[in-house]
């Protein structure tokens, strides 16, 4: 995965089924989208496991220069078949269905006008982590060994594609940040080993099922050895080489993408892209500005009920630096995240009339992930149920992760945040394909801050110091929208940012850095955090004042996610349908 969205690609058999004029029905509109979703499985390979289709599985996404310029002219040709059809003959959720197809292929237009597929990495994304795919595989025969070594022999040839890419970055300035790209030979020098059993790619090969003939699996396990000392570790060692000494020195030497040509037009749209709104960066901005004092307002009612004396500030270095808050070895703290999470789900009757069938685990992010990556993130189920969700919390370094933290971190990550919303939508029948799987960040982190309220009613934040750590994340977001935009649009340095966030939240000096140059290399993304959460409390709030007490909290929920991640003009205009009805009915 690049750092911006991958724009979508159709094979040349598109222009030939698409050259006449389609008429004007849910049918014929249901065919483009299913001829859109047929190539994009065909183009990205990685993604058809989740299916079940075993096809793909020795493949990797072609991420050449030239097959990115197919994608782009192949895009375009889709987005005039959309515009064939008279929008005003379909069914209102066929119009939906085409509003959101065009606003993904509109927006991958303008990302490859801007240049942004050539900004390929940064510390979370890139080819650097290709070894954390095979998580997301069985690995459970010995064709799934064989078609996992077959891409990796191929793996070279995609960090060629990479470079090519970089390269052309650099010649028209669309460059990652020199902070960001500081931190990549460090994770590129974990690929880089004398021993092939040192390799983050061995890992699988170490416990291998005992379904596998141990003469079978001794074959695969040299194999292994092979390709990772004659092929992956030069490969990698060249690639470091690349970004050391040609594209290090040549990265953008401003944090912010605004200061790039054209940046802050870019900005702006990445805005537009990522809350699904209109608003400005300069309105975003004064947005979090209000929700940061509203929060403080709030933060204070906690320091005042614990009695501790001394101002924000001086209370929240006493939460980074008290060891009461902390958990002194990784194997406690990650028992601390199963004990939370265990008492998330007897919880969910109260609010949720529809439960996903799909379970979700607690798992630790791999070692060579955690010093670069935040505190936590969820994977979500393969759609053909062959997958759990993952819920992956951050174990290295125990002594910044602290405990108050994870009530509110763990019914954002999996319940009733990511794994029950996303989990929902996977088992929605009727959608098509692009909807059932969407990545609208407005609804989905939205979703997943909203649910960080919920826990009031689940019973959760008894505690002031956990109460006060609901508030923290609230307003982590909050503080996201300050200095995303003060970063990329008004121009401020890596330390104002970070002095910005610790002056308002107690998060740590380790979780801050990583925040903010995760903002950094990823623009626009934290924007739709707060954004989306703010629409969803208006929308309770608004659904309350006009049902009164005959509000039910878990029909509300089950109509708020019962159309999957949707924009949220789209969302507002759902639940103003569904208050009407619902005042009809009373």
């Amino acid at each position: 995965m690049t750092l911006f969205r991958i724009s979508r690609l159709v094979l040349p058999a598109f222009f030939a089924l698409c050259s006449t004029t389609l008429t004007a029905s849910d049918e014929s509109l249901d065919a483009v989208i299913a001829n859109h979703w047929d190539w994009v499985l065909e183009q990205y390979p990685e993604y058809r496991r989740e299916y079940g289709d075993m096809s793909g599985n020795q493949s990797w996404t072609d991420l050449s220069i030239e097959a990115l310029q197919q994608r782009n002219t192949a895009t375009a040709a889709f987005r005039a078949d959309l515009n064939r059809i008279d929008t005003s003959t379909l069914s209102p959720s066929a119009q939906l269905n085409q509003r959101m197809l065009a606003t993904t292929l509109d927006e991958d237009l303008e990302s490859f006008e801007s240049g942004l597929h050539l900004i390929a990495l940064n510390m979370r994304s890139g080819p650097q982590h290709r070894y954390t795919m095979v998580d997301r595989l069985p690995m459970s025969t010995e064709r799934d060994y064989l078609d996992w070594l077959a891409r990796l022999e191929k793996l070279p040839e995609q960090l060629k594609q990479y470079q090519a890419l970089l390269e052309s970055g650099v010649r028209t300035e669309r460059t990652q940040a020199r902070i960001i790209i500081e931190r990549i030979p460090n994770q590129l020098d974990a690929l880089i080993v004398d021993d092939p059993e040192d390799s983050p790619f061995w890992g699988v090969f170490e416990n291998m099922p005992k379904t596998i003939e141990s003469d079978t699996a001794q074959g695969l396990k040299n194999k292994a050895r092979a390709v990772i000392s004659g092929s992956l570790t030069p490969a990698y060692a060249a690639f470091k080489d690349f970004i050391e000494e040609r594209y290090l020195p040549n990265s953008r030497e401003q944090p912010g993408i605004g200061s790039l040509p054209g940046g802050k037009a870019i900005y702006a749209m990445l805005a537009r892209h990522f809350t699904t709104t209109d608003l400005t960066p300069e309105q975003i901005h004064n947005i979090g500005l209000g929700e940061v004092a509203r929060i403080r307002g709030e933060m204070q009612d906690v320091i005042d009920e614990v009695e501790f004396e001394g101002d924000l500030s001086e209370f929240n270095d006493f939460l980074r630096t008290d060891p009461q808050f902390y958990y002194e070895t990784p194997e406690a703290l990650l028992e601390g995240y199963q004990a939370v999470s265990k008492r998330l789900d007897p919880e969910l009757v109260k609010l949720f009339g529809k439960l996903p069938r799909m379970p979700y685990g607690v798992r630790p992010i791999a070692p060579e992930l955690a010093p670069d990556t935040t505190t936590a993130f969820y994977m979500r189920p393969a759609l053909d149920g062959s997958r759990p969700g993952w819920y992956y919390v951050n174990l290295h370094r125990p002594e910044v992760r602290p405990k108050y933290e994870m009530e509110v971190l763990s019914v954002h990550e999996s319940v009733p945040g990511h794994h029950l919303q996303i989990a929902l939508a996977q088992e929605i029948e009727g959608l098509p394909e692009f909807r059932r799987n969407s990545s609208v960040t407005a609804f989905i982190e939205g979703w997943g801050l909203y649910s960080e309220r919920l826990g009031y009613d689940m019973g959760l934040y008894t505690d002031p110091y956990s109460r006060y750590g609901q508030l923290i994340y609230d307003m982590w977001r909050a503080v996201r929208l300050v200095v995303d935009t003060g970063i990329h649009y008004f121009g401020w340095s890596r330390q104002e940012a970070i002095d910005y966030f610790k002056n308002n939240a107690a998060k740590t000096e380790s979780d801050i850095i990583n925040e903010i140059d995760r903002y950094i290399g990823w623009p626009g993304q934290a924007l739709a955090y707060k954004i989306g959460q703010l629409k969803m409390l208006e929308l309770r709030a608004q659904a309350e004042t006009e049902l009164g007490d005959r509000f039910d909290i878990r029909a509300f929920h089950d109509e708020l996610l019962g159309a999957g991640a949707i924009p949220l003009d789209a969302l507002e205009a759902r639940m103003n349908l569904w208050i009407t009805a619902e005042k009809a009915r009373l």
